[in-house]
């Protein structure tokens, strides 16, 4: 289990989400993370989250601007990224 804040004014946060049912990986970033997760779980109706409900929080981190968030999310998005998630944070 994650313990996190939520963000405040002029903060981004990368996070990855897990669905252990599916045994997927979702990297992402957000200027409000408790509405993106309430979408990824609850109101989204469309789009490739939806299929592998139920998601599970697993890593958070926070940034000042928004591009330095989008360089975290794409480092999480290449394959040592993903390998970093899958040996060090599932493990």
């Amino acid at each position: 289990m994650v313990l996190f804040s939520f963000t405040g004014m002029n903060e981004f946060v990368v996070y990855v989400l897990h669905s252990q049912n599916y045994d997927k990986i979702y990297i992402g970033y957000t200027g409000n993370l408790e509405q993106r997760l309430l979408s990824h779980n609850e109101k989204a109706t469309k789009g490739w989250t939806i299929r592998f409900r139920p998601w599970r929080l697993i890593h958070t981190d926070n940034f000042g601007s928004k591009t330095e968030a989008l360089q975290r999310e794409k480092q999480l998005k290449s394959a040592k990224g993903r390998e970093w998630i899958r040996t060090e944070v599932l493990s």
